[in-house]
């Protein structure tokens, strides 16, 4: 079985068709998002309704909280005066574009999904969330402390936790025995399909492949592929300049940043 997890859209439609059409290509047996689905570029209701013409069950991103709320906050850790100027632009300009049916269906998004296995290929708990199992918009980065990953991960009563929110692609691992045995952790960030935040513009999903080898208790006893997608960066990026939107998210999108 291989199941398509991608998030952080962000209203790029163009990254979201060919992500899709790759998706298509490969025929996983399940596909979900994890949220965002608004914010940053000009497409959301296109985004949202290609995501509900196709029935991909999805969480609640951040965004699409402050948007189907109709706030102008949408819970963004902007660090700077210049960031929280652009910032408050874009929600601006996302909240008057979406639609009342758009905003409607974003406000009453999951904010988690659970996916149980049971015993074939072997038990298995995975926990999809959009920032962290304890807030929406909490970042999970690659560098934090072992430590506070292993206590995240044990209070979500998680085998395996799939993220996006902070648009870098990763896959940690995470020892911890079990009356006696020695079992395995995974925690994944999917990257962004329509923002990456990675240098690399191509659009980015995960792959989780499951089959009679996969094992909690060996450390590469999960199969996980990150698919990268190439799109059609420049016109995202010239859509955005043709709009109210920041220039500024413009040139995010060509170099990824």
């Amino acid at each position: 079985m291989t199941i398509a997890f991608f998030s952080d859209v962000h209203g790029n439609l163009p990254a979201l068709e060919a992500v899709l059409a790759d998706i298509d290509q490969r025929r996983p047996d399940m596909v979900f998002c994890l949220g965002d689905l608004v914010g940053y570029a000009p497409w959301p209701n296109e985004v949202i309704n290609e995501i509900r013409r196709r029935g991909i069950p999805t969480l609640a991103g951040n965004y699409d909280q402050g948007i189907g709320l109709n706030s102008s906050e949408c819970g963004c850790a902007y660090k700077t005066d210049a960031e929280k100027t652009l910032g408050a632009q874009s929600i601006a300009f996302t909240n008057h574009a979406v639609g009342t049916d758009e905003r409607r269906y974003l406000r009453f998004l999951p904010k988690h999904l659970r996916v149980e296995f049971q015993e074939e290929p072997t038990t298995i708990s995975l926990l999809m969330v959009h920032g962290s199992p304890r807030r929406i918009n909490e970042y999970l980065f690659e560098d934090r402390p072992e430590q506070s990953f292993r206590r995240i991960l044990e209070e979500a009563n998680a085998d395996i936790l799939l993220f996006g929110h902070t648009h870098k692609p990763y896959h940690r691992t995470f020892a911890y025995e079990y009356e006696g045995q020695l079992r395995h952790r995974h925690a994944l960030n999917i990257g962004s399909v329509g923002k990456p935040k990675d240098g690399d513009p191509r659009a980015a999903y995960q792959l989780l492949h499951f089959d009679s080898t996969t094992s909690l208790t060996e450390p590469q006893g999960l199969r996980s592929e990150l698919i990268r997608v190439a799109y059609d960066v420049e016109k995202a990026a010239r859509a955005v300049e043709a709009s109210p939107l920041p220039n500024a998210y413009a040139d995010m999108l060509r170099h990824a940043y």
